[in-house]
């Protein structure tokens, strides 16, 4: 079955080219221009993945990044202003899992979007659950629980934690990072991956500000710290 594509974007010139483009592709593509239309797609069409731009007519691209994240777990990846660092930082700590700055290739979307379906699609075959104490992270279901209650991650989050969890004790940089949850090399944001490790922290440490679970090695990257039963 064709993987969906959900295109949320008010540049209708810009959606039918890419809708046809990934449509050439193998996706099936529907398109939205405005936030309010993206949101009803995704509850009536439930997409593999949305492409959402930052600018929209009704609402802007972050408060829809974050009443899809209140809906859905979908991958999102954000359309932003070239240069614009803060928009992609923005869009990151509100739940995006990637993002593409404009003008882009669209050879080079098409290889961020099976990046990440394969991110997503892949884990599914682990189904090896990861322990570390009170915090079990099962990559068959992409949950993560903590004291079985669920911590809430994206798609690019969930992948992140268990890059970092399956290589416990060995410090990891954030190109090493990058490599292991897009799988190829791509052009790095580089306060992306910790713009996501703070998001990930806030989930799983009990203080975030002083984590134990994940800790920055400084001038290296980090390290996931295996922990004693009783703690967290």
């Amino acid at each position: 079955m064709a993987e969906r594509v959900l295109i949320v974007d008010d540049d209708t010139r810009l959606s039918a080219m890419l809708a046809d483009y990934l449509s050439g592709n193998g996706f099936t593509v529907h398109t939205a221009a405005t936030a309010t239309a993206g949101l009803t797609d995704l509850g009536r069409r439930a997409p593999d993945v949305v492409i959402l731009d930052v600018m929209l007519p009704d609402f802007d691209g972050f408060e829809t990044c974050r009443r899809m994240r209140a809906l859905s777990d979908v991958p999102i990846l954000m359309l932003t202003a070239k240069g614009e660092e803060t928009d992609r930082i923005v869009g990151l700590e509100l739940g995006a899992d990637d993002y593409l700055p404009k003008p882009f290739n669209p050879r080079e979307l098409l290889a961020r979007l099976k990046a990440i379906l394969r991110r997503r699609n892949g884990s599914a075959a682990v189904s090896r659950t990861l322990r570390f104490g009170r915090l079990e992270i099962d990559p068959g279901s992409r949950s993560v629980r903590i004291d079985g209650r669920e911590c809430g991650l994206t798609s690019y989050q969930f992948d992140l934690l268990v890059a970092l969890a399956e290589n416990a004790g060995r410090t990891l940089s954030r190109e090493q990072l990058m490599d292991a949850v897009k799988g190829e090399e791509l052009e790095a944001f580089d306060r992306s991956i910790d713009v996501h490790v703070s998001r990930i922290r806030a989930a799983i440490e009990s203080d975030p500000k002083h984590p134990r679970r994940i800790v920055t090695v400084r001038g290296a990257g980090y390290v996931f710290a295996r922990f004693q039963d009783d703690e967290r």
